[in-house]
Formats: C-alpha cells, structure tokens, sequence
C-alpha cells in the first residue's frame, strides 16, 4: 500500500470518530412492554443486569434511590432481566410486578434476554467489549455507567459495588458534571 493511502485511511479513521459511538447509535432496546427506550434523552446511563432470585436482588432498592438522586441531572437507570445465572424465572410483567411491590422500582425495565454466551443481546456485547475491563459479565446486578452522548463505556462494577457505593457514585457524578458543561 503506498504511503498517501495509508495517510488518507488513517485521516478518515480519525475523523469518523470512535469506533463505539456508530455500534452505540445502531444499538436499541425495548421495555417490557415491547417499546423502545430512548437512551439518549438522558447524559449518563447505568445499566444492570437485574434478577428476582440472587442474594444482590435487594440492589434493585438502591438502584431505584440512585436514579432518583440524579434523574434530574440526567441520569437513567435500566434495569436488564436475565436467566443467564438461573436466578430469573419470572417472565414480563412479573418481572415489573415483583420489581415494584418489592423494592418500589420505577426506572425502565427490559425485556428479559441475554447477557452473555452465543445469544447475547447487542446491548451487552457493545456493554462488554467497550468497558476497559473487557469480558463476559460474571454475575447478576454488574453494572455499567454510559456516556450517552457518545456510547462511551466509562465504569464497569462488579456485583459486589453497592449502586450508591462512592467508587460508583463517583463515576456518575464525574460524567454528569462534564455533560453539564458542553450544554452551556
């Protein structure tokens, strides 16, 4: 390949921008209900994988207070049902039913899919492979905080951080400061 096809591939590889953000605007997900969540009306995203039978269920508690204490600043929790670990049977509506009585869930709740393996759901594969933690999710209730702007992965927590632990809240308060500054 000569020297200026290289220079002019490289100039348009940098000026399309991060490979992330054309898979994140491709990427769509819908509720329970079957509609489609718009992700993008919020700055940053956090995103877990939710079941009703593992011993981190009650994090659907803080997850709920999480988003209530930024929603305002731009910030939206999705809460993803997966059987993948075997700890979700409940199906639909049950899944919102038993997320609401229990915890008083009110942040969007996805239809049930796949968060790992052969049938994993595009959210999760962009989710996986965009993290700088790359890798398979290990467990129920990892959480992911988006960039919305632009898809950027920019923190990954294991199960065991609690939503409102300040490792999470940091990364949160961090992008919704930095949102909040290119609006003005």
């Amino acid at each position: 390949m000569k020297l200026a096809t290289l220079v002019a591939l490289s100039v348009s590889l940098l000026l399309a921008g991060p490979s992330w953000a054309a898979d994140w605007d491709k990427i769509t997900i819908n509720d329970l209900k079957g509609k489609p969540l718009e992700l993008k009306k919020s700055k940053v995203l956090v995103v877990a994988n939710i079941a009703s039978r593992c011993g981190y269920t009650p994090q659907l508690e803080e997850l709920q207070k999480l988003h209530d204490k930024y929603k305002a600043k731009g910030l939206q929790v999705v809460g993803f049902p997966s059987n993948d670990f075997r700890q979700e049977p409940l199906e639909g509506e049950e899944i919102a039913k038993f997320c609401n009585l229990k915890y008083n869930v009110a942040f969007p709740i996805t239809k049930k899919g796949h968060v790992k393996g052969k049938e994993i759901h595009p959210l999760y594969q962009y989710l996986t492979s965009n993290a700088a933690k790359k890798g398979p999710v290990s467990w129920n209730f990892e959480k992911f905080v988006v960039r919305t702007s632009d898809g950027k992965v920019v923190g990954r927590f294991k199960s065991g951080v609690k939503p409102l632990d300040t490792e999470l809240t940091k990364v949160v308060e961090k992008e919704l400061a930095a949102s909040g500054k290119k609006s003005h």
